[in-house]
């Protein structure tokens, strides 16, 4: 593509932000998911952001595309703009210290089926302006959402994602332990014990929650360290097949204490030994936590996450 002036050029958000998630993404298809846009509207934006700059931003690679070396840059600006956006609106209503407006929640399901609905009911009563969107994903997914500026606040755990990946681009509050148990159904061999190590379920059955993959790579990987391979007869993203499967007697599991709220009265559930518990924390984008709206959901999120 030919070099030509852009003086006077205007960079559009939305384009800029597309090319932001097309360096994360890879594909068209997904950043029109992450979007909410067809695809061709996808490759529509970045021509025009090409023909705004002057200069090929992308190159396809087989099925997908990666941005070329101006592209790259660009998206280190485009960071920065975005950055400076967010900070500017924070300022503006720390100022007004209103708390009001909307306000999105990525967080695990296992939370948002125990202490968030609890933490939503109390913010409307004291914060009637405010409204919240919860949408329950997987922490990387949720974390990818706060970076695209489609979520504010991602609840997520230490087990399914790593903070520390986030190399300060990012502030995170921790809000309980969650302990881990086994779940067994009624009249299980191990029922009578107190607690219950990994190796006793050797020779057993597993359904396990693949809500967050992470999660159940690492309940998988904790197996193999202690040398056999979980029999895995379920997987799913839901609560309710999991308790299913062990409530019928197919399969035992390990789920996080936060997903135990309704279990039914066929299963039986033991502590694993040793104790092994993982942390909730809730991320933000830096900075963000001076905005009177932020700051007020995570105040209420830390009321209402449980004690232990």
């Amino acid at each position: 593509m030919a070099y030509r002036s852009t003086e006077g050029t205007r960079f559009g958000f939305f384009r800029l932000r597309t090319l932001r998630e097309l360096s994360r993404r890879e594909t068209m298809a997904a950043v029109a998911d992450a979007l909410g846009i067809s695809s061709s509207a996808v490759s529509q934006q970045i021509a025009q952001l090409e023909d705004e700059v002057g200069i090929a931003l992308v190159e396809r690679r087989g099925r997908g595309v990666t941005l070329t070396p101006a592209g790259q840059r660009l998206v280190v600006h485009a960071d920065r703009i975005f950055g400076i956006v967010e900070e500017a609106k924070t300022d503006i209503a720390e100022l007004q210290n209103i708390v009001a407006g909307d306000l999105r929640i990525a967080t695990q399901p296992s939370a948002a089926s125990s202490f968030i609905p609890a933490a939503m009911r109390q913010l409307a009563i004291d914060h009637p302006h405010l409204d919240i969107v919860m949408t329950t994903m997987g922490p990387a997914e949720g974390v990818a959402a706060l970076r695209a500026w489609q979520a504010d606040i991602v609840i997520a755990d230490d087990i399914s994602f790593d903070p520390h990946t986030l190399e300060g681009a990012a502030d995170t509050l921790f809000l309980c332990r969650d302990q881990l148990f086994v779940l067994l159904p009624a009249g299980h061999r191990l029922e009578g014990e107190p607690v219950i190590e990994l190796a006793q379920l050797r020779d057993e059955h597993w359904a396990l929650d693949v809500a967050s993959s992470a999660y159940s790579m690492a309940i998988r990987q904790a197996c193999r360290d202690i040398g056999f391979e979980p029999v895995i007869n379920g997987f799913s993203d839901s609560f309710e097949v999991v308790f299913a499967l062990v409530e019928a007697g197919c399969s035992i599991s390990v789920m996080p204490g936060l997903a135990l709220r309704d279990f039914g009265e066929g299963l039986t559930v033991k502590p694993l030994a040793p104790s092994t518990y993982r942390s909730i924390y809730a991320i933000t984008r830096r900075g963000e936590v001076r905005n009177p709206k932020v700051a007020a959901v995570l105040d209420q999120l830390v009321r209402s996450a449980p004690r232990n």
